[in-house]
């Protein structure tokens, strides 16, 4: 279980071989946005663990309000795919301290500042996964690996989550999984008692039977009032990645009908079409786990890891949630991270509800193509790193 962490972020690499520079561009250029990162060590200390909850990759921040606004009066639900769990330590020695590895955790902290004792790592009854599947596409075995979420306010405030199902293969090959659906994974209003989930299976080809496939759910933004949005116009944008490209596209739905797949739109060169077939591609080299913020004067910054895998992590400025999005611009680079070959980052991501006002903290992961020597060698490396982009007042 532990490789297929490895397993994943290989695939990541081989797909991006053709990673170009093209990505859509505005006809007038919006005026030059100027900003400094700096890294932000305080949030990258919150996870760095050596008991209990020690590592995981896939995080995403969710305000259970629904408005990032006010997350210091909230309490932000933080999802994770793969985790280790347990006391860090060599796993090779004998009277090594027990480790286990699930493949969905979360985590609730009281407000949105980086305090110890207001975080709670969660995880299921006996050490499993706080997510797994029950919907009829299903099949025993199968488990989660987790996108973004939303609170939709027009559906009872109920708590949506992005599900990837996946599907061990055990077919002897070097990539023995596959991802074989997607799943809806609706919460209850104003409960962190997950097991009450409801779970609905998307009617999306999965990028394991189709490589040109679009896997939803790399990243959400809320465009509603309720959710504090600056220009609302009430809709939630959902992101997908698609392709070897690995192109970004971009759907809409009006709040509370995000269930309701019918009634998805997909964003064209030049509107919005009921066929995915017709999506436009936005930007090209994005990671599978992507954001798009609103960061004032009209502008959303598109914020991803370059091909997903690599040490570029980049930004791209647009004039609406759904771009265009001007010529991307490389914002920090992992490399001094690297210390070692099989080292790698990926994921970039913003987290607006944990950004101070002028700001946007930046979360990337890190691991290992050899993950279980480099866990011998740094049991507690694989978690969550954290910069931030501080914009210059206009």
């Amino acid at each position: 279980m532990m490789k297929q962490i490895a397993f994943y972020r290989v695939l990541i690499a081989l797909a991006v071989a053709g990673v170009g520079t093209s990505c859509q561009q505005k006809k007038e250029e919006q005026k030059e946005t100027t900003y400094s990162v700096h890294a932000a060590p305080e949030w990258t200390a919150l996870f760095t663990r050596s008991q209990g909850w020690f590592g995981a990759d896939g995080i995403f921040s969710i305000p259970l309000k629904g408005n990032d606004g006010l997350a210091s009066d909230d309490t932000v639900l933080f999802v994770f795919s793969d985790t280790m769990f347990g006391e860090a330590g060599d796993p090779s020695q004998s009277g090594a301290p027990g480790l286990a590895m699930i493949n969905n955790s979360v985590m609730l902290l009281t407000g949105n500042e980086p305090r110890e004792g207001n975080a709670k790592f969660i995880v299921g009854k006996d050490t499993t996964s706080v997510f797994l599947p029950s919907t009829p596409k299903a099949q025993p075995g199968d488990y989660y690996w987790l996108g973004d979420g939303v609170v939709d306010h027009e559906a009872g405030d109920s708590l949506y989550i992005f599900g990837y199902l996946i599907q061990n293969t055990n077919d002897g090959s070097k990539f023995p999984f596959r991802q074989v659906g997607t799943t809806l994974l609706i919460c209850p209003p104003h409960t962190t008692d997950f097991s009450k989930s409801k779970q609905i299976d998307l009617p999306l080809v999965s990028p394991s039977d189709d490589p040109a496939a679009t896997a939803f759910g790399a990243g959400i933004y809320a465009n509603t009032e309720a959710a504090g949005s600056p220009d609302p116009d009430g809709y939630l944008y959902i992101y997908g990645v698609r392709g070897p490209g690995k192109d970004l596209v971009a759907a809409r739905t009006k709040a509370g009908t995000l269930a309701r797949f019918s009634s998805w739109e997909f964003r064209t060169s030049d509107g919005w079409t009921k066929d995915l077939k017709e999506a436009a591609r936005l930007a090209d080299s994005v990671s599978n786990e992507m954001s798009v913020s609103a960061i004032g004067n009209g502008q959303y910054a598109l914020i991803y890891q370059l091909g997903g895998i690599f040490s570029q992590i980049c930004m791209q400025i647009g004039s609406s949630p759904a771009g265009p999005f001007e010529r991307r611009k490389v914002i920090w680079d992992t490399s001094s991270e690297l210390t070692e070959k099989d080292i790698y980052t990926y994921n970039a991501k913003a987290h607006p509800a944990l950004s101070k006002p002028g700001e946007l903290l930046i979360s990337y992961n890190i691991n290992s193509f050899n993950f279980l020597e480099q866990l011998k060698k740094t049991p507690n490396f694989y978690h969550p790193r954290f910069i931030k982009v501080v914009f210059d007042k206009k």
